[in-house]
């Protein structure tokens, strides 16, 4: 299967990819922040071809073009995974010292992002689906997504409306044979954990 899996140079995205290039998956690994640890990561991945492949993803156009990028170098993509996101400010804040540019940022990593990835890739998935092959969209979430950690309001709150547009996507995409769910991984050990 193509896969794209995002925020994959480092943590969870990394481990992400690794399980599906072991499987025998072609995977695009994208980064925000990192091309050489992106790259590290896709030399060290079994199989392929990969594709390195990196966008902000609060920029519109860039998602775009990454997603073309990806789907082109894997020739298509059944298989997204959500997983890049934004802490928000760190240190972690709290509401009230929470500037409101700083929670639209947490929104537009971790919400908008996955939205607009999603939306691009519709008509992939359900080709996908239709050719009886898997078409699924996977959310990397949090508890913080349904605990109310104080210090964690604008990671949770967008972790919490990416949760809720998950299970929207899965309903409205489950009758074209694309499944949408959400995973709550628990505390990791990862650079952006610590």
């Amino acid at each position: 299967r193509p896969v794209l899996v995002t925020g994959a140079s480092r943590g969870i995205g990394a481990a992400v990819a690794r399980e599906f290039a072991a499987a025998g998956d072609r995977v695009a690994v994208h980064y925000s922040r990192s091309q050489a640890a992106a790259e590290a990561v896709a030399e060290s991945l079994p199989g392929g071809p990969h594709v390195v492949t990196g966008a902000d993803l609060g920029d519109a156009s860039a998602v775009q073009a990454m997603v073309d990028e990806a789907a082109a170098g894997l020739g298509g993509l059944d298989v997204l995974v959500n997983n890049a996101s934004s802490l928000g400010p760190v240190p972690l804040a709290l509401l009230a010292d929470t500037e409101c540019e700083d929670l639209e940022a947490a929104l537009a990593a971790n919400l908008l992002g996955p939205f607009r990835l999603t939306k691009a890739l519709l008509g992939s998935l359900t080709a996908s689906a239709r050719e009886r092959r898997t078409a699924l969209v996977v959310n990397i979430s949090s508890d913080a997504a349904v605990t109310p950690y104080a210090g964690w309001g604008a990671y949770g709150a967008s972790k919490a409306a990416l949760a809720h547009l998950g299970r929207i996507w899965h309903e409205e995409l489950a009758p074209h044979g694309v499944a949408v769910i959400g995973v709550d991984p628990g505390d990791m050990d990862t650079p952006m954990h610590a």
